[in-house]
């Protein structure tokens, strides 16, 4: 069984600055990690390896620094991983990320299942999995909250919808992405950090690719612009209220009427 697991490194902090032209987050120079929601997947495909036999392996998008996050999915037990880097790509939105993908695990060949996290902190939308498995013509659930059995050619998941919980079974090859919570990640192994130190990591670019039409890549690729976007202003004023209970009460109704809450 070979399992594919999508990860993606983001930003670690909140200081990120905005390219002002075209509206996307600056990333190099800034302390970044692997996406959160993606070690739920990485824990998820181990999980399925420990369990049922399978080869695990990890592919990112992103700039070559981004290597640093297909480390640690072998310091976690991923027994390969892909990066895919090259200038064209960058600035894609959810769409022309999507099919970047799809055209590196074109290159990669024949998969049993696809595993993502169920979105990401620097864009949350949600759409990079379910876009992904469109783009390669394969079935997929998305919101997995639990994994009840891995067949031979199926896999029978639980799927968070909300208002209530659907059992799933989809056939291979197949994508799915899970929620938080799934399965609780492990802390990397400084066993297999020095076992896979020098674990070499292939960089993909567009001239390997089946498709080379640049206009499908990248922003040439990207149906969507952001138009604004900015830091939200950090308020931290405040007040420290002396008296008796039923004073600091009506301080805090006249608050609450200023500020119109109430």
């Amino acid at each position: 069984m070979n399992i594919v697991v999508c990860i993606k490194q983001v930003p670690g902090t909140t200081e990120v600055e905005v390219d002002k032209e075209t509206g996307v987050l600056k990333r190099e120079g800034v302390d970044s990690k692997m996406n959160p929601y993606d070690l739920y997947a990485v824990e998820t495909a181990l999980r399925i390896k420990e369990q049922n036999g399978a080869t695990v392996q990890v592919v990112s998008m992103g700039p070559p620094q981004s290597a640093v996050i297909i480390q640690e999915a072998f310091m976690m037990g991923a027994d390969s991983g892909v990066l895919l880097t090259d200038r064209k790509f960058a600035g894609a939105d959810v769409l022309a990320t999507s099919y970047t993908l799809s055209q590196g695990l074109h290159k990669l060949g024949k998969f049993d299942l696809i595993i993502c996290g169920k979105q990401t902190t620097d864009g949350d939308t949600a759409q990079v999995g379910p876009e992904l498995a469109e783009f390669l013509d394969i079935p997929h659930v998305a919101y997995v909250s639990k994994i009840i059995e891995v067949k031979q050619q199926s896999i029978v998941v639980e799927m968070d919808m909300t208002n209530t919980v659907e059992t799933v079974e989809v056939l291979f090859p197949c994508l799915i992405t899970v929620e938080k919570g799934i399965f609780p990640p492990r802390l990397p192994s400084f066993k297999l950090k020095l076992k896979t130190k020098d674990k070499e990591i292939p960089f993909y670019g567009l001239k390997d690719f089946t498709d080379q039409n640049e206009l499908k890549y990248g922003l040439n690729g990207s149906p969507t612009r952001v138009l604004r976007i900015f830091t939200p202003e950090s308020i931290i004023d405040k007040e420290i209220w002396n008296g008796t209970a039923d004073e600091i009460a009506n301080k805090l109704k006249n608050k609450l009427h200023e500020f119109k809450l109430i």
